[in-house]
């Protein structure tokens, strides 16, 4: 099995890096597009241009800030039975490329945005496959968010999002504060500027073999990969930070490409990937540390061996009805069960898990959840006052004697209006309660949608 060596960006030239070499080297692993992001003069293009040259790649090199469209592709002119067009190529143009750096990319014009879209996602121009293409990097400075910095960066634009989210990993170059002092000796040295990267056959085998074996096992990825992702994305999509689906597959693909880059998954390395997964910071928004660390560590958790690990994924989901789906599918005993199910109450705030309860006691009672006495008794603590709500509700206005209607009753009642059966019945106790526990709902037609999936997803599981 293939393992990784520490030294490949060096042996190039390249410093300042070293943090990040799994990743870079991942990403040729994959062959999934990669986005350099720093200052200028921190060596992003210097470390592209260098990698392809160490590859021995046919490669191009464009400033998207300056492009025009003919340079990608040529000029058009029609065949000689004029049934179709063919292209004028120069040794400019994209055709035969293996591997394209587009340089300056947030400095692009959005028509050229557009282009570039299908070239980064797709290896295509003008609908036409680019056959020999395998890598496609980009450069980009920080987006101009800060127009009192006096390098703000003018003209480089947040990444347009769905151009981003092509993008597999992220890497911010690092600047002069962030180099120990042979880095900023290595750097400053006179002989490197200008030089050119020799074909390195060590690490042309390294890839090689790597991506032979990556590519051999993207039908038996590991189950740890995969049980880290999914409860990492659940948990940063539950945090309000979206994460798209076809990025939780990217990711994917990049922690198994570092699991055979160091021949096992490793904790700090995939902490490392969950964080240059991220394309927020292309657009200019930041992800919170902290988030970043809690989603790794349920996502970690859910990929160990642990026993424990079901109910990290649990708490990983941000709705009601995938808590319980969790609890249902993987929970191996009532007391493991009793034991999450005061958890999840305990780190709800009240209407959710006054919701949670009422979904949950009558099945509990019936004895189909995986959870003891006790567990039931907690339900029952919270759901009984909601089941047996029957009262008429009033509400006088502080400082007034006249009866009013309650500030969420208005709301309540449009959403009752649009429901019937069971499901009304439903939501109507729960309302009810709601009235005289003076709670207000923001979001009434959320949570009685959530309350619904808990009891369809019940109702299923009373039948079995």
């Amino acid at each position: 099995m293939p393992t990784t060596e520490p030294s490949y960006l060096r042996q190039l030239g390249v410093f300042g890096f070293d943090h990040f070499e799994v990743v870079i080297l991942a990403a040729l692993v994959t062959e999934d597009p990669l986005l350099l992001i720093g200052r200028s003069g921190t060596g992003k293009t210097f470390l592209l241009n260098s990698l392809s040259e160490a590859l021995g790649l046919a490669h191009r090199h464009y400033n998207a800030s300056l492009i025009s469209f003919d340079d990608l592709v040529g000029f058009p002119y029609p065949d000689n039975e004029n049934a179709s067009v063919r292209f004028l190529e120069t040794p400019a143009t994209v055709w035969g490329a293996e591997s394209v750096l587009i340089d300056e990319i947030s400095r692009c014009k959005p028509e050229h945005q557009n282009r570039l879209f299908s070239l980064v996602h797709e290896r295509r121009i003008q609908g036409i496959a680019l056959k020999s293409l395998r890598f496609r990097w980009a450069a980009m400075n920080p987006a101009a968010t800060d127009q009192s910095d006096l390098e703000s960066y003018t003209g480089s634009e947040p990444l347009d999002p769905a151009l981003a989210d092509r993008f597999s990993l992220f890497v911010r170059a690092v600047d002069w504060d962030d180099l120990n002092e042979e880095e900023r000796n290595c750097v400053t040295s006179p002989a490197g500027e200008g030089k050119l990267a020799a074909v390195n056959e060590r690490l042309q085998a390294h890839i090689l073999a790597c991506r032979s074996c990556f590519v051999t096992r993207l039908e038996s990825c590991p189950q740890g990969v995969l049980d880290y992702v999914t409860t990492a994305v659940t948990a940063l999509n539950g945090a309000k930070v979206r994460i798209s689906p076809r990025r939780a597959r990217l990711m994917a693909r990049s922690l198994l490409a570092a699991h055979v880059l160091q021949s096992g998954f490793l904790e700090k390395t995939a902490r490392l990937i969950l964080e240059c997964s991220m394309p927020h910071t292309t657009w200019g928004t930041e992800i919170a540390k902290s988030v970043l660390d809690a989603a790794h560590r349920l996502g970690w958790k859910a990929a160990s061996k642990s026993p424990q690990r079901w109910v990290d994924m649990m708490f990983a989901e941000a709705r009601l009805a995938r808590k319980l789906e969790v609890l249902i599918t993987h929970c191996p005993s009532a007391d493991e069960g009793t034991q999450a199910i005061a958890q999840v109450l305990a780190s709800e705030n009240r209407e959710r898990a006054a919701a949670f309860a009422f979904a949950l006691y009558p099945a509990a009672v019936m004895g189909k959840l995986p959870i003891g006495s006790e567990g039931a008794n907690d339900l029952g603590r919270i759901a009984s006052p909601i089941l047996s709500v029957d009262a008429e509700v009033t509400w006088t206005e502080r400082g007034s004697q006249q009866a009013a209607h309650h500030p969420g009753y208005d709301a309540y009642a449009a959403v009752l209006a649009s429901l019937s059966g069971a499901r009304a019945q439903r939501a109507r106790q729960f309302f009810c309660w709601c009235l005289t526990e003076q709670i207000r709902l923001d979001d009434p037609v959320a949570l009685e949608k959530e309350i619904d999936a808990c009891a369809r997803l019940l109702k299923k599981q009373v039948a079995t």
